[in-house]
């Protein structure tokens, strides 16, 4: 009886946790379980502006509707999501919603989407930074997205010149990024030292860009406190769908029994023409019995032939474990369990290195973290040090950071010679095969 109201409720606040721009419907979500095409374009749209977000680009609202769907399908393979009736929609948006909810509902799941979005569309304060010290292996999504590849890839091969073009453009825009960020962090220590001391705060003692920004500007607080209780309801919202989180699953699984059922009622019709279609032919055909006892020989000699092959690989099976036990025998005569223990010993040893390299560790940073002054002469500290709580704060020092960024550095650079190694060995022995030919190395 109350599972109408909780679902409402779930779905609600599902919609108001996500970011105004991009804030569907709760009845959008309700129409696509049962495939209405009313509801397609909506949740087209609903995915086009949460993938833009996510990936950082700027939403066009002037972008068509085939182009916002070729740009979801693509974030959506990136991402790994690889349903192929997704795929096969057509571009105009007419019909799918219920593949849409499916491809909704994949998102929230698999990349946390309400708690991506909460973080990336948060107010800001002006001194964040973006900082990475983990290793940059590919997720589990990315890895299962390469299966589905040559399906939805480019056919055609890109041309090597137009690879480094490309390349040489990433550099230029690597480098043009690195000079804004140094000129951003310039700026930054400058506000911070002029204002150390004015934060009541003792972890940080000195004004934010936006702080700073509304002391010159006190007519812009009124759109921040606006901005605030904006993200303020979003979160009240997330906090609500947390709760109601389950009664939402539920529901999805009704959608993938009603996907299954209509899915099964199709390959059930397709079975019932094609047996009909059999019937019909099997008494006016002549040859169809003739066919029908082949396909039986067939199926006998089949057996046949497996009872003759279960039968040899039995024999095999026997005949490889007496020649195992033998040298087995033989090995433990030669003192082979010594040599295996000093084998096992060392594979242990490399193991407990590997497992504390792969350990967790603290000082690793990932995500986007603030910037704060820290003053060589800490006495500063002590006249605030009885009205502010002493709460510990995970930090990361500079230091920390670029020695760890330094480390991954010199790995990386291994890495590259020693790929550089394995590409010219391979290129050299392509050139012992040329007939007429002669290779210099650079």
């Amino acid at each position: 009886q109350h599972r109408g109201p909780a679902l409402s409720d779930a779905v609600g606040a599902l919609c108001r946790a996500l970011p105004p721009r991009a804030r569907p419907a709760p009845d959008t979500l309700r129409r696509a379980k049962f495939d209405r095409p009313q509801a397609s374009l909506d949740l087209w749209r609903l995915l086009y502006n949460l993938l833009k977000q996510i990936h950082g680009g700027k939403r066009a609202e002037s972008d068509a509707i085939d182009n916002q769907i070729r740009f979801v399908k693509s974030a959506l393979w990136y991402h790994g999501y690889g349903r192929p009736e997704l795929y096969r929609l057509p571009c105009d948006g007419s019909v799918g919603s219920r593949e849409l909810l499916l491809a909704f509902s994949w998102l929230l799941h698999r990349l946390s989407l309400v708690e991506k979005l909460l973080a990336r569309n948060r107010v800001k304060t002006g001194d964040e930074i973006s900082v990475c010290t983990c290793e940059d292996d590919l997720p589990n999504s990315q890895k299962s997205a390469t299966e589905i590849a040559p399906e939805y890839g480019l056919e055609d091969r890109v041309d090597v010149r137009y690879l480094q073009w490309l390349n040489g453009r990433l550099r230029f825009q690597w480098q043009s990024l690195h000079a804004q960020q140094q000129e951003q962090c310039k700026l930054l220590h400058k506000i911070h030292l002029l204002t150390s001391g004015s934060h009541v705060d003792q972890n940080l003692r000195h004004l934010s860009v936006t702080e700073m920004d509304l002391v010159r500007q006190p007519e812009k607080c009124n759109q921040l406190l606006q901005l605030l209780e904006s993200e303020t309801m979003q979160l009240e919202a997330f906090l609500e769908w947390k709760k109601l989180e389950p009664v939402y699953w539920q529901w999805m699984e009704t959608v993938l029994d009603s996907v299954a059922e209509e899915g099964s009622t199709c390959e059930s019709q397709d079975a019932q023409v094609q047996q009909s279609s059999l019937a019909k032919v099997s008494p006016c055909c002549p040859w169809a019995d003739s066919l029908t006892g082949q396909i039986e020989r067939l199926s006998r000699d089949l057996m046949t032939l497996h009872d003759h092959l279960h039968k040899l690989v039995t024999h095999q099976r026997a005949a490889w474990c007496e020649k195992v036990k033998t040298r087995k025998e033989e090995l433990q005569k030669e003192g082979f369990p010594a040599i295996a223990r000093q084998i096992q010993e060392s594979v242990e040893l490399k193991l407990l290195d590997l497992t504390h390299r792969c350990a967790p560790n603290k000082n690793k940073a990932h995500g986007s973290c603030r910037l704060v002054f820290r003053s060589k002469h800490p006495a500063s500290k002590r006249g605030f040090s009885r009205s502010v709580s002493k709460e510990p704060v995970s930090t990361v020092s500079a230091t920390e950071v670029i020695r760890e960024l330094q480390m991954r550095e010199a790995s990386l650079e291994r890495e590259l010679r020693q790929l550089q190694e394995e590409c010219r060995q391979r290129l050299d022995e392509i050139a012992k095969g040329l007939n007429g030919v002669i290779c210099i190395s650079p």
